[in-house]
């Protein structure tokens, strides 16, 4: 990767699944300069539930006219959550709305998508609930919308789309085609025999690099930002492996990163694909240089939501305080918070010991199963060395202490929560900033193997 460059300020395009943010990077330093958010709605109008892209695009073009002056940018880059494709006609509009992948299809189209989809060890993508696997979302369009998907000219990767919009031109790529779409054959490096089952490789955009410069932004759309020079828009990547490729850049293997979001996806940078269990939301991701990376992943993010909303608050200190007699009561959380995917499919939450606990006590609770759920997801995936935490959790002290005390590892807890924005600007080709972290956490908490063994008895009790 290039590490020098004339660029001083990136603009990223970061749309998470929750919310979506443009934001403006130093290039020495990787600050965040500058930066807008906005919620990532979903209209439930049309022919099935569908991202607000209109509304995405009218917030990103209002972001980066806004930045044009101050602080300036001198690159685009994007990122975006996974599981999405879209679907262009050939005037370069959408032929369909771009579906929610938390839309469920009827059992007669999930049976005919389950006898199309390869096996495990073709593209090592699980079958996943709802339209987790952008596979089973084409088939639902084109199956379901036959007239709509007969004008589709071009199927693209999600961050790609965005990057579409700004140069003209139509790019896939392969972080978001590894991301559990069942359209990858990650040991080959090439699409999996899905897309002839589906008839849809001619319509699939030329693969590009994630580092690759598509082009400057469009001249009309430059002169309506005010832009007065021509400003490169880089390809793109799929948010989670934008959480990576900072590690990548600056770590030896074997190490674990913990990227936390609406998801929480691990990763065993070094690990085999010999041992994932396609039965647990286990998978290989690619990462932006290609390579297959063991993964896995539960939706923990979306269930801290839910349960703080249902609890109420207390301070971190007060949580952290908590864990101890937390683990001595044997107060316990058994998955699922939000059913349907994660290393213990099919159950639904149940709280053992619950007694009436304080909010802090109930919030230690949490921690402890989100640490729970990660040393499964981590074990699962056979990570060794170091644990990094990006994201909303590496704020999460009793998280974090729990987390190391179960895997008797150091937990690194990565400053901010910008992992995806950080990593997306390094495909510009600057060179990555010196992480700011926090001192290892190593920790050990009496009564906690025993914990353990109570929490994984009732699971399968």
């Amino acid at each position: 990767m290039n590490t020098e460059t004339a660029y001083r300020h990136i603009a990223v395009i970061d749309i998470g699944k929750t919310n979506a943010k443009v934001v403006v990077l130093d290039a020495g330093t990787g600050a965040e300069i500058a930066a807008v958010r906005t919620a990532n709605s979903v209209l439930k109008s049309g022919p099935y539930p569908h991202y607000d892209t209109d509304g995405l695009w009218d917030f990103i073009i209002s972001a980066l006219k806004g930045f044009v002056r101050a602080p300036g940018f001198d690159a685009i880059s994007i990122t975006t959550h996974g599981a999405s494709a879209v679907m262009l006609s050939a005037d370069g509009s959408l032929a369909m709305p771009v579906l929610d992948y938390e839309h469920g299809y009827p059992q007669a189209i999930q049976n005919a998508y389950s006898q199309l989809r390869p096996k495990f060890a073709e593209t090592f993508s699980p079958g996943l609930s709802v339209g987790l696997n952008v596979g089973a979302q084409i088939h639902y369009m084109k199956s379901t919308f036959p007239a709509d998907f007969a004008h589709v000219a071009t199927i693209l990767t999600y961050p790609q789309y965005w990057a579409f919009r700004l140069t003209g031109v139509a790019s896939n790529e392969v972080t978001s085609l590894g991301c559990h779409t069942d359209l990858w054959n990650p040991t080959t490096q090439s699409y999996s025999s899905l897309v002839d089952a589906l008839g849809i490789r001619g319509l699939m955009a030329p693969i590009r690099s994630a580092f690759d410069a598509l082009g400057p932004v469009l001249p009309a759309l430059a002169a309506d930002m005010g832009l007065t020079k021509p400003v490169p828009v880089y390809c793109g990547i799929h948010d989670s492996n934008a959480s990576l490729l900072p590690h990548l850049v600056e770590n030896e293997a074997p190490f674990a990163v913990v990227s936390t979001g609406t998801w929480v996806i691990s990763f065993s940078v070094g690990g085999d694909l010999d041992h994932l269990d396609p039965a647990r939301d286990t998978l290989a991701n690619v990462d932006a240089f290609g390579r297959t990376v063991p993964s896995a992943r539960f939706m923990g993010g979306r269930e801290f939501e839910i349960l703080a909303a249902e609890i109420g608050t207390a301070s971190s200190d007060a949580v952290e305080a908590a864990i101890e007699a937390v683990i001595e009561r044997g107060l316990m959380l058994l998955p699922n918070v939000v059913e349907g995917s994660g290393p213990f499919p099919g159950r639904k939450r149940y709280w053992i010991a619950d007694y009436a606990a304080s909010n802090a006590e109930r919030l230690a609770a949490v921690s402890l199963y989100l640490a729970l759920m990660t040393e499964a997801c981590l074990g699962l995936i056979g990570a060794k060395g170091p644990i990094f935490v990006e994201g909303p959790f590496a704020l999460n002290h009793a998280y974090l202490k729990a987390l190391s005390a179960l895997t008797n590892s150091d937990v690194i807890a990565l400053a901010g929560s910008t992992g995806t924005s950080q990593g997306a600007a390094l495909l510009t080709g600057i060179r990555p900033a010196t992480t700011t972290e926090n001192s290892p956490v190593r920790a050990e908490l009496a009564g906690l193997t025993r914990y353990r063994q109570a929490w994984r008895d009732a699971l399968i009790a």
